[in-house]
């Protein structure tokens, strides 16, 4: 059992996560140079002992702006999972609880919102509303929170079939207070792998739309901007889109594995083999 609660998939998922987080709370601490200043004598930068990763196209050390787009990704990250959560879990919970025709008018308008993809509806409102953090951050949330309600309305329709719900519900205790008691605490562990599955494309997605021109506007630092800008150089100095490439690969990455070994660590499966 304990093999399987510390399986290597669920350690290395831990591992990367963990050090973007440590990234994140460093840089509020530290960076070697302030990533939102323009040096035109240092562009394009080889990484030395000056500069450890090389500079971009605006002489701006890229080391430095890693540490501060890693404090963008993850808070993109955080409210996206937040928002999606306090949109998604209610409407599932009310939906198992309540099958018929009040679980079919959910769970339709649930499925009219699932055919927008996060990312679309990101594009959407950022041409509505323009591009910023705030924008994208409330789009992914929205349009992600579909999958929080599908997986809570599965678990909530197991939990509504156990016999201890059964008594609450003969002994005359009310929805709301058999939801908090029982529904939520026997479905947690589902929904804290679509929280980890969900931050995944969340920071994929900023990633691109900050890309695209819709996410975070400069000077802050961006991974997917930084990609978009040192593009011209790929053939020049191809360092420069590879480090803020191989940062959101291995964060997305670490998010799935994460979900990937919370998954098989609350499999009832997985556990009892």
């Amino acid at each position: 059992m304990n093999r399987v609660r510390w399986s290597g998939t669920l350690t290395l998922g831990v591992g990367l996560v963990a050090a973007v987080v440590l990234a994140a709370l460093l840089s509020f601490a530290w960076t070697p140079y302030d990533p939102t200043v323009v040096d035109s004598g240092a562009r394009l930068l080889h990484p030395s002992a000056r500069h450890w990763l090389g500079t971009d196209d605006f002489g701006r050390d890229i080391f430095s702006s890693l540490l501060v787009g890693a404090r963008t990704t993850l808070l993109v990250g955080v409210v996206a999972v937040a928002i999606a959560a306090s949109i998604g879990i209610p409407i599932g919970v009310a939906a198992g609880m309540r099958p018929g025709v009040p679980d079919e008018i959910l769970m339709r308008g649930n499925d009219v919102l699932l055919a927008f993809p996060a990312l679309l509806l990101a594009i959407v409102f950022a041409a509505v509303w323009g591009g910023s953090t705030v924008t994208a951050m409330t789009a992914l949330g929205v349009g992600t929170a579909p999958a929080f309600a599908r997986v809570a309305r599965g678990g909530t329709r197991q939990v509504m079939a156990k016999d201890y719900v059964l008594a609450a519900r003969a002994a005359g205790k009310s929805s709301l207070r058999i939801a908090l008691r029982h529904v939520l605490p026997n479905i947690s562990s589902a929904l804290i792998v679509q929280a980890s599955v969900t931050f995944a494309i969340a920071v994929l997605a900023e990633a691109a739309l900050s890309y695209l021109g819709f996410g975070t506007p400069p000077p802050t630092p961006s991974w997917g901007r930084m990609l978009q800008e040192s593009q011209p150089y790929l053939y020049l100095q191809p360092a420069v889109m590879l480090w803020p490439g191989l940062a959101i690969a291995l964060t997305v990455l670490g998010f799935n594995l994460l979900g990937d070994g919370l998954r098989d660590r609350f499999d009832p499966k997985t556990v009892r083999q």
